[in-house]
């Protein structure tokens, strides 16, 4: 036998073969030959499970993280996503996925979607009964999902799996912070119960990247550790196909955010480079706020400057729209300050406490109409509300069990908390309580009785009739009408010796009345 010389070919792959062997012997002989297999699956299907326990800690996490995104507290939200019980079942479906498990699947999926549902809901519920309702930046970051996100959802997933394949539970701790399963989901329950469905789809799609990035990366870990499948070769080509195109099909989307997003941020220095161009270097932008969905996109900034430019604005637009090529409105309100970097400083300091105050009182204004909405049965909605005069009114619902007086004496307890207000509460029209009478004039509960009805008279804006004796009547007429409270003497018959009978008038009583009986309301 001789030895022929290896062609060329032949001695590059060679070395190459050696190589690719020597690493995958050492793969497997030395890396993945001490994993116990089945204490992994175990512990995983232990935590991948649908559970009263894991219900209980889904709805606790989805309860801080709304609290924490309604008060714009990172640290709270942070608290929501260490309770997150949700990282065990789809760590479960990616696992189960690998392994070709169908039943352990169908588990995970379901725990999976039972806690999605229920956050969802329970965060929903708390902000309906939240007097606070308005986006904060902790909402409005969770709505703008990119290829950022995803990768981070990657890295964490590929970092979460091998903690539990190598028994690094500790591990899991950064994952949860890091993947952030939970506040996605809480801002998608924010979305629905306040119907902003913007909100509501872009943290929906920012859930749905984790989601399926932990899982399926997850399924590449197991995979890749060696885990035991059922899958025929076929079915495990399929599976890897089905992988990559699910990456490829949430890669496309977020990579045009992020695109979108790099443009808004390179828009913004320039928008800012622009306006600040119009003024000399003493001038300061003191805030600025630009609305990309606006169109135009709008651009409303506020300068602090020692000399006003009269023609500022517009030569800002027409600047940036041909900069940035998309037609923009620029507004700016100019503040003289002097040339002194304290004065500078005094007058953007006393600008954000304005907007601080402002701010303040748009809260309280949404408090104070959530609170009477609560009281007279109504939404928040259906209060009127007149920031300018400080005036509320709201029209009651009938609630069970309350009489007139149930609404005057509520009327009195919420404007004794809200001093500098008027708070109108318009009761629904039911039985006016009789005015006992002592002599000529009203006993100490017969005036607690007028005062009702001159109050229910003045809320309902209707006229009411009197009966009884024609003493009683008149002097009841008279106390009635200094109030110029529209009413008529129907009778000089008493139903009730000592007492005047009060009723509300229907549409024809009012016209077959005698007119000169009524007084014209002012």
């Amino acid at each position: 036998m001789t030895d022929e010389p290896l062609t060329i070919a032949e001695a590059h792959r060679d070395p190459l073969n050696q190589m690719w062997s020597a690493l995958r012997g050492w793969w497997v002989n030395i890396v993945i030959k001490d994993i116990d297999q089945l204490a992994v699956v175990k512990k995983i299907k232990d935590e991948s499970g649908l559970t009263p326990r894991y219900i209980f800690m889904t709805c606790m996490s989805a309860g801080i993280a709304i609290l924490g995104l309604i008060l714009s507290s990172p640290a709270v939200v942070i608290g929501a996503m260490l309770l997150s019980p949700l990282m065990g079942p789809i760590l479960g479906a990616g696992f189960a996925l690998a392994t070709g498990d169908a039943l352990w699947l169908k588990e995970s999926a379901k725990a999976l979607a039972a806690g999605t549902i229920f956050a969802i809901l329970f965060c929903a519920v708390i902000v309906l009964l939240s007097p606070l309702q308005t986006v904060t930046s902790e909402i409005a970051a969770r709505t703008r999902p990119n290829l950022f996100d995803l990768a981070v959802a990657l890295f964490s997933a590929l970092a979460g799996s091998y903690a539990m394949i190598r028994g690094r539970e500790g591990t899991i701790v950064g994952v949860a912070i890091a993947t952030a399963l939970m506040p996605p989901l809480a801002v998608v329950g924010f979305g629905l119960a306040t119907a902003n469905w913007t909100v509501f789809g872009g943290s929906l799609l920012l859930f749905v990247t984790n989601l399926m990035t932990i899982a399926l990366s997850a399924a590449v870990m197991a995979r890749l550790y060696g885990f035991r499948t059922s899958l025929s070769a076929t079915q495990s080509m399929m599976q890897n196909l089905f992988i990559l195109i699910s990456f490829i099909a949430l890669a496309v989307p977020l990579a045009f955010s992020l695109k979108q997003i790099a443009w808004e941020a390179n828009a913004s220095r320039q928008i800012n480079g622009a306006v600040k161009d119009q003024f000399d270097d003493k001038a300061r932008i003191s805030q600025m706020d630009i609305n990309y969905d606006a169109d135009p996109i709008s651009v409303t900034a506020s300068v602090l400057t020692p000399e006003f430019e009269a023609d500022a604005a517009n030569k800002s637009s027409k600047i940036l729209t041909r900069t940035l090529g998309y037609p923009i409105a620029v507004t700016i309100d100019q503040f003289r300050v002097g040339t002194g970097a304290g004065e500078a400083d005094a007058a953007q300091l006393a600008a954000a406490k304005a907007q601080q105050q402002a701010i303040a009182d748009e809260r309280k204004i949404a408090q104070l109409g959530e609170r009477l909405a609560l009281i007279a049965g109504v939404r928040s909605q259906d209060v009127l509300i007149d920031r300018s005069s400080k005036r509320a009114v709201v029209k009651a619902k009938p609630l069970t069990g309350a009489s007139l007086a149930t609404y005057y004496e509520l009327e009195k307890r919420v404007s004794a908390l809200e001093p500098g207000w008027t708070l109108l509460i318009e009761p629904p029209a039911l039985d006016l309580p009789d005015i006992a009478m002592q002599g000529a004039a009203p006993s100490e509960a017969g005036q607690r009785a007028l005062a009702l009805v001159i109050w229910a008279a003045v809320r309902v804006d209707a006229p009411i009739g009197l009966n009884g004796d024609a003493k009683d009547v008149d002097a009841a007429l008279a106390l009635l009408q200094e109030k110029n409270i529209r009413a008529v003497k129907r009778t000089s018959i008493p139903r009730r010796s000592g007492a005047v009978s009060v009723r509300w008038l229907a549409p024809d009583e009012v016209v077959a009345a005698n007119e000169s009986s009524l007084s014209p309301r002012q």
